[in-house]
């Protein structure tokens, strides 16, 4: 049987590709190697009765465009009516709860500082000044930076007034700001300690980069430009409500089907291959999967076109973030706010500790005390744990990917110890209510969800790996230099973590 269009890996990403081509009345085949569709957004019961919201746990970056070009909300996705406020505990201290309203938040800043409070807004004004530029900039396809044709040279021309109708102030700021570390950029505003590292972790989830490593100020701004209201129920719900978008469009799902290969003949892409031997045909082929994976895996060598496999080699995925889910027979408390509950946490106090867990993943090492971010989706979704209990969702990071001395059981064990201590410094209570856990570090993301180097964003988002240059500038507007083969994945522009952004746009450029 012959498709218009055969999409490889069903996470988000490949789901949203392939219920925007079906709404072109496209003949749409999805492929997924696991046997459930979601890929790292997908939810799982990793304790009796306990079930996460996916390995990915922040939904902000969720595009609105997507929800409503898709109708998502007609198949039961909601978001939430605020923003998420995050709580950043200490051991000895109030904490600090940064709300998603500015002047609330100034509130609890002024307890630490009252400089900071009067500066937080300022700092957000600033941030909500340039956020329409790099809106546009993060949902638009990057633009070709080899341009041919008038059309081509307006696009690089509209992008740079754009940046240019900020004001020559603004203008030279964003200039300024994209090279700085993080942690330079938020000491020129601020002096708390606890305020820059809540502020800072966007930058930092999942990178191989720490506070003081430059570009990461860039970072930052990309992801506060995009964040939304989160969605109830997490990324799992966004997956179940992708799937019904699918399905009303008469999108076929095909979950425990594993492509060995995509069949290129001529530098044109005739269809695929399943690993048992099966060939589906068609001119058509869209990879959801990462850049690596498909380049140098599902592709024949001789096939690859002249240039292309050596800079594909050379794309960076070594992960740095494991994963801990944690079965409680009672509430996350905190000594620092006793008696309240907080879904959205982050666990660092300074920008000093957060930069030397990252000096220990760069010598394959575990961090003594590495960075958390913590979310506990059971209290916005109680059917994800037995009445009274919670689900508790751990990204652990700056632990990598080649451990030296490998992943021994011993290893493992180490690294649940330091989280724990961790998270026991501002929960004490934690240890006694855990009734269940699961591990999932690097090499078990790379094992169980088919992610080089177990790197939840598909490749590392740096400078030279963002924008026109992801994954590579011969394929950084989704089609690739094989004919009728596109990617559609977090490899893909504008980058990883819960959008739907890469997916939506490929579907645009599948011709």
């Amino acid at each position: 049987m012959s498709y218009d269009l055969i999409i490889i890996g069903a996470g988000h990403n490949g789901l949203t590709a392939a219920a925007a081509q079906a709404a072109r009345r496209r003949k749409v085949l999805v492929l997924e190697a696991r046997a459930e569709p979601g890929g790292l957004a997908a939810g799982l019961e990793f304790h009796p009765g306990f079930r996460t919201s996916g390995v990915l746990h922040d939904s902000s970056g969720l595009r609105s465009s997507v929800i409503t070009s898709l109708g998502l909300e007609s198949h039961g996705l909601r978001r939430r009516p605020i923003s998420t406020s995050v709580f950043a505990p200490q051991a000895e201290g109030p904490g600090l709860l940064l709300h998603g309203e500015p002047s609330r938040a100034a509130e609890e800043i002024a307890v630490h500082s009252t400089v900071d409070a009067e500066r937080y807004g300022r700092f957000c004004e600033f941030q909500k000044k340039i956020g329409p530029y790099l809106r546009n900039l993060l949902n638009t396809a990057p633009p070709d930076i080899s341009p041919r044709g008038f059309g081509q040279f307006w696009d690089l021309f509209r992008r740079g007034m754009g940046l240019r109708r900020l004001g020559r102030e603004d203008m030279f700021e964003c200039l300024r700001i994209g090279p700085l570390s993080v942690s330079d950029w938020l000491g020129e505003w601020f002096e708390s300690d606890l305020l820059k590292a809540n502020l800072a972790a966007p930058a930092l989830l999942g990178t191989w980069a720490g506070p003081r490593s430059a570009g990461t100020a860039a970072l930052l701004l990309m992801h506060q430009s995009v964040a939304e209201n989160e969605v109830i129920g997490g990324p799992a719900a966004l997956v179940r409500a992708l799937n019904a978008a699918c399905e009303a469009r008469g999108v076929e799902l095909r979950c425990g089907a594993r492509v060995a290969r995509i069949l290129v003949d001529a530098s044109k892409v005739k269809g695929v291959e399943l690993a048992d031997g099966q060939v589906i045909d068609s001119t058509r082929v869209a990879s959801a999967v990462d850049p690596r994976q498909t380049f140098l895996d599902l592709i024949d060598p001789r096939e690859l076109p002249l240039g292309l496999a050596e800079p594909i080699s050379n794309w960076r995925c070594r992960g740095t973030t494991a994963k801990i889910h944690l079965a409680l027979d009672g509430p996350l408390e905190f000594s620092s706010r006793p008696g309240q509950s907080f879904d959205a946490v982050r666990i660092g106090e300074d920008l000093t500790g957060i930069e030397r867990a990252f000096d220990a993943v760069k010598y394959r090492r575990l961090p003594e005390a590495p960075h958390l971010d913590i979310r506990v989706p059971s209290l916005l979704d109680p059917g994800l744990a037995p009445d009274g209990m919670q689900v508790v969702s751990i990204q652990v990071h700056f632990v990598p990917y080649d451990l030296d001395g490998g992943w021994t059981d011993d290893r493992r064990a180490d690294l649940i110890e330091s989280s724990l201590a961790q998270l026991s410094k501002v929960a004490p209570s934690c240890r006694d209510r855990i009734v269940g856990h699961q591990l999932l570090t690097p090499v078990d993301l790379e094992r169980d969800f088919g992610t080089s180097g177990g790197h939840i964003h598909h490749g590392e988002q740096a400078l030279d790996q963002l924008l026109s240059l992801r994954p590579q500038a011969r394929c950084a507007r989704y089609a690739t230099p094989i004919s009728g083969l596109y990617l559609c994945g977090s490899g893909s522009h504008p980058g990883g973590g819960i959008s739907s952004a890469p997916g939506m746009l490929a579907a645009q450029a599948i011709r």
